[in-house]
């Protein structure tokens, strides 16, 4: 564990609640230290490799366990209790439950720096680590806070598939994949589709190319490893989900926070960029899903595997029957986009 100054926080972030996470004792006034503590989710192999296997969905290493809010908290309440029994002290914890700039904090309690992918990065373990706060009433001395190591390095910014780091330090959130897959409601731009590939719920690129990562050991919290279920799970599997199978597929997981629409719709991004014509059977089934959100990334996913007499045959059957104004969008861009000349060729293969 590391201290920082309950007062310190200079970091914008949403301007609505600017105010609150500037600084601990903005939320809680009686608060005289925030003690900011971290702990490593290192997975054992280079997440990188899995994006070469396209007929598997990729989980975010943070997801594919048990979640980690959950678990850090049970810690953090034990480390909690113990403090309060030695000073007396009023105790608030908080895993990313609260309007906290727990990765500025982080930094100027000495755990580690901001790197130009905008998260903390450890020297000894590199960019995977979960943060985690106790705000207290009893005054500590904070730790000495940490410089910055990145150096001209910009292998984050680099790597980045969407392009969504505008400048080091800098992230434009509308084009990060986690945002994306996780927070979008929406259906997902075109112009991000094929750079996606076949991430079905967040991203690890600027995380994983981190050269620090040399020193992280990777993690040994068995409930934070990933099960089999959960660990690139074939795409065909994951388009069969409905609510209930897809309920108790994620259960106590951050992915089922998402919900099983919006998952399915990154399954079906994935689908298309899998350049695996056994798929077709399974998207179509989902061009006919209850939701909308799920019926116009099919589309697209159809689009992407099926040459246009299929495209077209499907949509004429379906067309009639189609009240959402973006479903049918989506079936007017793609027959646009069919080459009528390809007749089931693959297409080009997505960016990694």
């Amino acid at each position: 564990a590391f201290v920082a100054d309950g007062r310190h926080g200079d970091m914008s972030w949403m301007a609505e609640t600017l105010a609150r996470r500037r600084a601990p004792h903005a939320m809680w006034p009686q608060a005289q230290t925030a003690i900011m503590l971290a702990a490593s989710y290192a997975p054992a192999d280079n997440p990188l490799d899995a994006l070469k296997k396209r007929t598997r969905g990729v989980i975010s290493c943070y997801a594919r366990g048990r979640d980690y809010h959950d678990v850090l908290k049970k810690r953090l309440k034990r480390l909690a209790r113990w403090f309060q029994a030695k000073t007396a002290a009023d105790v608030k914890v908080f895993v990313d439950t609260a309007p906290l700039l727990e990765k500025p904090l982080a930094a100027t309690a000495g755990i580690g720096w901001q790197g130009k992918h905008t998260n903390l990065v450890s020297r000894t373990h590199g960019s995977w680590l979960f943060l985690g706060s106790i705000l207290t009433t009893h005054a500590l001395p904070p730790d000495a806070p940490a410089g910055d190591h990145c150096g001209s390095c910009r292998a984050c910014l680099d790597i980045c598939p969407t392009a969504a780091f505008p400048a080091p330090y800098q992230l434009d959130a509308r084009r990060c994949i986690a945002y994306l897959t996780i927070e979008s409601r929406s259906q997902i731009p075109r112009e991000f589709r094929i750079p996606i590939g076949n991430r079905i719920f967040g991203c690890d690129d600027c995380l994983a190319v981190c050269p620090w990562n040399k020193f992280a050991e990777a993690s040994r919290d068995a409930r934070l490893a990933p099960t089999p279920a959960r660990d690139l799970p074939h795409l065909g599997g994951l388009l069969a989900l409905d609510d209930a199978h897809f309920r108790d597929m994620f259960a106590g997981t951050p992915v089922k926070r998402t919900g099983r629409d919006r998952f399915v719709r990154n399954v079906l991004v994935a689908a298309g960029n899998a350049q695996d014509r056994s798929l077709i059977p399974a998207v179509r089934v989902r061009l006919d899903d209850a939701a909308p959100i799920v019926r116009g990334m099919a589309v697209w996913a159809l689009g992407m595997l099926a040459d246009r007499a299929v495209v077209a045959h499907e949509y004429a059957r379906r067309a009639p029957l189609e009240h959402d104004p973006d479903v049918l969008e989506e079936w007017r861009q793609t027959l646009a986009d069919v080459d009528p000349a390809r007749q089931g060729a693959a297409r080009p293969a997505p960016r990694a």
